[in-house]
């Protein structure tokens, strides 16, 4: 019942549509029917703008790391419920209950995760962010980049192989919801940031 509830809490935590419900108080209305659909924090600065963006990055941060806390809350800080509220929360930020079991694709509530599970292995990770996505404008890219390198950064800073492999988990969950822009990737059609839609 313990692992029940750890793996619940953290997936309803997750699954909460952050992005979703500030479009929505922004006036937009559903944030999937504008732009690229989705309600992650890029769709919603294209949409929305640069606020109600930022409290949709927070949010999702914010909500991943509650989502571990709380799980390992429930058991009692055992590392493998940790790893798996880690890989919940990402979980229910892609496919969320509240949305008919869709949603976002886990960069922003898996690094909110990845904060309570491996701190350490996140800086690392948010700076390759940040230099890919500032020299080639692709923030799919940059989270892809940075999805990789957490799971490799928990090995290295020896966080034990429990932690990492629920981080590649995640990271492997962050590259199948990016399909669609790493086809984009390949064929030069994929929008950079600050560009408008034609």
């Amino acid at each position: 019942m313990r692992t029940l509830g750890t793996l619940l809490a953290a997936y309803l935590i997750g699954a909460l549509p952050v992005g979703f419900l500030i479009a929505r108080a922004w006036g937009i209305g559903d944030i999937r029917q504008h732009g690229s659909g989705n309600i992650g924090m890029t769709n919603v600065l294209r949409t929305a703008g640069r606020t109600p963006a930022i409290l949709t990055l927070v949010g999702d941060v914010a909500k991943g790391y509650l989502a571990v806390a709380a799980g390992g809350a429930i058991a009692a800080g055992e590392t493998a419920m940790l790893a798996a509220a880690a890989v919940a929360a990402i979980v229910g930020n892609c496919w969320s209950v509240f949305l008919g079991f869709r949603g976002g694709k886990g960069v922003a509530t898996g690094l909110g995760a990845f904060l309570r599970l491996v701190p350490w292995a996140v800086a690392p990770a948010a700076l390759v962010w940040l230099i890919v996505t500032v020299s080639f404008r692709y923030v799919s890219l940059g989270s892809l980049m940075a999805a990789v390198c957490v799971p490799l950064g928990a090995l290295l800073l020896g966080y034990g192989g429990v932690r990492a492999a629920a981080c590649a988990v995640g990271a492997a969950i962050v590259i199948v919801r990016h399909h669609e822009n790493i086809g984009r990737l390949f064929a030069g059609t994929e929008r950079r940031l600050g560009e408008r839609r034609a």
